[in-house]
């Protein structure tokens, strides 16, 4: 990835500032390390979440993510050894719950759908 293209941060991306609260989180591998080295761990996160927060199908991440069966196989594999919950609980403690606001929608039902006794 160019230059230009690093200070670009599209939708669902990390920001600098995110990215730096868990990069430690995804060591480089190295030549002692099992398997080829990754080209970019931040742009296969940043695929990752693209595909978390679009709800698209993996099939459909953008190319500039790199192969969708790559970053999945390292999607499952982080998920198996539990570092997103790691990321997500240790990132939590720190969390400022000051402005929390929850959505609660609701919508009508009809009178039957809540088990109440049809009319004869």
């Amino acid at each position: 990835m160019g230059d230009k293209m690093a200070t670009i941060r599209r939708r669902y991306e990390l920001t600098d500032e995110e990215w730096d609260k868990i990069r430690k989180y995804f060591p480089e591998r190295t030549a002692e390390t099992m398997g080829r080295p990754y080209k970019d761990i931040r742009t296969t996160v940043n695929g990752i979440l693209w595909v978390a927060r679009s709800g698209a199908p993996w099939r459909d991440m953008p190319e500039r993510y790199g192969k969708w069966n790559t970053v999945y196989k390292r999607f499952a594999k982080w998920q198996e050894e539990n570092l997103f919950e790691t990321i997500f609980n240790e990132l939590g403690e720190e969390a400022d719950w000051q402005d929390l606001s929850l959505d609660s929608t609701s919508c009508k039902a009809h009178q039957h759908s809540a088990g109440a006794k049809k009319g004869d």
